[in-house]
């Protein structure tokens, strides 16, 4: 911290930055480097985001306009992501279920199957977003640090000078609080984007749960159909 012969005369964020005790310029470049973090994951995620609610509310209409499990299959594709995988899923069901088996057994195992697959989604878009809440929690509490630090060597330079003058004591004092600040400004950031990432990913969240109720429903339209192409034969048996 500045001594009384040597005070500094530059108090910007980068005069008082260079001014400090060598632990709050390492407090202050940490709360740096996570605030940079901070805005390349929300870079990332929405983009990410982005892309992935799109083509959701994209194949949703394919699977809503497809007749079986088969066009719906057509209609999307091989990158279709977890809507991809929710098909298959029920295709997989279907193809190791035997039709003479229990119906309702069939759709609960298809409904389990792609309940998983629709919470590995979700946690799969939720990477990256743990990085900012751990950010917006500690980050206020580093800058606190820094603060305390520089105010105790504040507070040693003032015994040293055995000087009270506002001139001596401001500077240091001063740059303590800019870790206060520092932890702010990386924290604020980190909560709202956070937020409105958890916001984002639950409507993500909702789409695939929509998406699983389209193949629920073209499971049971492939069910209905397989009954009915039995009845004939059955008739004919009798």
């Amino acid at each position: 911290m500045s001594q009384t012969g040597d005070l500094p005369h530059d108090l910007s964020p980068w005069g008082m930055f260079l001014a400090a005790d060598s632990l709050v310029k390492g407090v202050l470049i940490g709360l740096v480097v996570a605030s940079a973090m901070t805005w390349l994951v929300w870079l990332g995620k929405s983009v990410e985001l982005a892309f992935a609610r799109r083509r959701a509310r994209k194949l949703l209409v394919s699977l809503a306009s497809a007749r079986s499990l088969a066009e719906a299959a057509q209609q999307i594709g091989q990158s279709g992501g977890p809507v991809r995988r929710l098909v298959d899923a029920a295709k997989v069901e279907l193809e190791l279920s035997d039709l003479t088996m229990d119906f309702n057994g069939i759709k609960e195992r298809i409904a389990s199957r792609l309940q998983r697959i629709e919470s590995n989604g979700g946690r799969a878009m939720m990477r990256g977003t743990g990085l900012l809440a751990t950010i917006g929690a500690t980050s206020p509490f580093v800058g606190l640090f820094g603060t305390v630090w520089g105010i105790m060597n504040s507070f040693i330079g003032i015994s040293k000078s055995q000087t009270t003058n506002l001139a001596v004591v401001a500077p240091g004092i001063a740059e303590a609080l800019l870790a206060t600040a520092f932890g702010l400004a990386a924290a604020i950031p980190a909560v709202v984007i956070y937020n409105v990432f958890s916001r984002k990913i639950a409507d993500y969240r909702a789409l695939l749960g929509d998406a699983a109720a389209e193949v629920n429903r073209l499971v049971g339209r492939d069910l209905d159909r397989a009954v009915s192409a039995r009845r004939p034969s059955l008739r004919a048996a009798e």
